[in-house]
């Protein structure tokens, strides 16, 4: 999994930066095909548009083969971090599977992992994520609640595009005092800013955060450590997959990177 990430970030060095010249890559296909260092990488969208030739089965969780693989590469190719194109399909190709279906409009019913026959022709010509804040800046995250999803631009172009678990609106015992009753845990709507960010996992009152990078005081950030399932579940902070928490503070700059939160979170019943 290193290996993979590493291409992802193989054009920026230790201080990959949003606005800075950021290069993603992801095995062998490329994520928004990278571009020397100092040259501009085009936009994950764009990518060979229209050329893609899908496989023609289904595919579940746990399949492996050319097939997958064939997935994994258009995938990252557009900008849905899938991990290494290895055949394996995983959680970081599911979880990229997720990102992909909210984008499209394709349905999340119990978080279903086939690749469907839909889900392959949509890779053909997908459509761009909705984008949140015209004005929000060239190098900015957008999370959009209502589908779970988050996109990180560069130039005002979709540049890595995941699925997120938001604030789930349900109550919890609240911390020091289980017979009290906190919440609705909420993501709340706004525009920040990346705040500051802690190396490793930080313990907090509601669990533990693992390289959170902050947005709101030292309560609300973006992080991994715990479970991003296909539905909001968080006590409020936006929860990535692990494996991207390993990288993913690399692209933002501290005080810089504007975050805007819209939308409203639709709770699993």
């Amino acid at each position: 999994m290193r290996h993979s990430v590493q291409r992802w970030l193989a054009c920026s060095g230790a201080a990959a930066a949003i606005g800075a010249s950021v290069c993603l890559q992801a095995g062998p296909a490329g994520a928004a095909q990278v571009a020397p260092a100092g040259h501009e990488a085009p936009a994950a969208q764009s990518a060979a548009a229209g050329t893609y030739v899908p496989p023609t089965i289904n595919l579940n969780f746990g399949d492996h083969g050319p097939a997958v693989r064939s997935v994994q590469k258009r995938l990252n190719q557009l900008g849905y971090y899938a991990g290494a194109a290895d055949g394996q399909y995983g959680n970081n190709l599911e979880e990229a599977v997720w990102a992909f279906k909210e984008v499209q409009g394709l349905p999340m019913t119990g978080g279903n992992p086939v690749i469907t026959r839909a889900f392959r022709r949509a890779l053909v010509n997908p459509r761009a994520p909705k984008v949140l804040v015209p004005n929000g800046g060239p190098g900015r995250i957008e999370i959009n609640q209502s589908i779970q999803v988050l996109v990180l631009y560069r130039n005002n172009k979709p540049q890595l595009i995941l699925h997120v678990s938001t604030g789930g609106r349900y109550t919890y015992p609240c911390p020091g005092d289980p017979t009290a009753t906190c919440g609705p845990a909420i993501t709340p709507d706004g525009n920040y800013k990346a705040r500051w960010y802690y190396s490793g996992t930080l313990t907090v009152p509601l669990g533990y955060m693992k390289n959170p990078v902050f947005f709101i005081g030292s309560a609300y950030a973006i992080h991994g450590g715990d479970a991003v399932p296909w539905y909001p579940a968080s006590h409020g902070c936006v929860r990535i997959y692990d494996d991207v928490v390993n990288w993913f503070h690399k692209l933002v700059v501290l005080g810089k990177t504007h975050i805007y939160v819209r939308g409203t979170a639709h709770p699993y019943v």
